[in-house]
């Protein structure tokens, strides 16, 4: 399984556009090689660099696996138009926050999980609630990251 971004090259600079810098909007991504069996996925990016540890700034889960990307851009609804629902982020809001670094260069990863199971509807999932949710249920994961720093 991969995942990439039509964006920014795998550990290179994340554009200002998706960032507090610019416009805020979410990053476009693309996956390929979803498991066969797979019946949902689930996505999470993260700072583990934030001074007061990791920072969440996206949740999606029981995103259909015949989805192959997220346009850039994406609504902070809970429930996508696609498919799938935003969960919370550590501002507990709902769908994306770019990165917002206070200082330094912090790296962003976006980890890409294939599930056995669609997740149960619930519109609040945190990480650490999705990631009790998903428990036994991950087939395959894949990930990628991007780095920032304001100016």
């Amino acid at each position: 399984m991969k995942i990439y971004s039509p964006a920014f090259d795998e550990g290179s600079l994340i554009p200002s556009l998706y960032t507090c810098d610019g416009k805020n909007l979410s990053i476009p991504l693309r996956w390929q090689d979803i498991p066969a069996n797979a019946q949902s996925l689930a996505l999470i990016m993260d700072d583990p660099d934030a001074p007061m540890g990791t920072w969440v700034h996206w949740v999606l889960y029981n995103l259909p696996t015949k989805l192959e990307e997220l346009a850039e851009g994406l609504p902070a609804d809970k429930f996508l138009p696609g498919g799938g629902i935003q969960g919370h982020n550590t501002s507990l809001k709902t769908g994306y926050s770019g990165p917002c670094p206070p200082n330094g260069t912090h790296r962003y990863f976006f980890k890409l999980y294939a599930l056995d199971c669609t997740l149960e509807n619930k519109t609040d999932l945190t990480k650490a609630k999705l990631f009790k949710a998903m428990e036994g249920h991950i087939l395959a994961e894949a990930q990628m990251f991007g780095v920032y720093q304001r100016k």
